[in-house]
């Protein structure tokens, strides 16, 4: 996930980065300085915040130009019934 993709998935289900730092249990300034490019979270912490968006039907789409990977944008599916989030 990149920071667009995240600023792009946040104003997508209408979530504040508070929100999504909440969800994911980890620090707002980390999302905030993510977004804004200032720093990489750790696997674990990006993986936090990716998971919580793909279980609020988020997808992230990927080009490949044949030398490497290179983000594209995202996608929306409705999540399934129970979901909890």
């Amino acid at each position: 996930m990149t920071p667009a993709q995240c600023r792009a998935a946040r104003a997508w289900l209408q979530i504040s980065q508070d929100d999504l730092a909440k969800a994911a249990s980890v620090g707002v300034s980390t999302v905030r300085d993510f977004e804004i490019g200032k720093r990489a979270p750790i696997a674990a912490t990006l993986a936090a915040m990716r998971s919580y968006l793909e279980a609020r039907g988020i997808g992230f789409v990927f080009a490949d130009d044949g030398e490497q990977t290179k983000a594209y944008g995202i996608t929306f599916v409705e999540p399934e019934k129970g979901t909890t989030h």
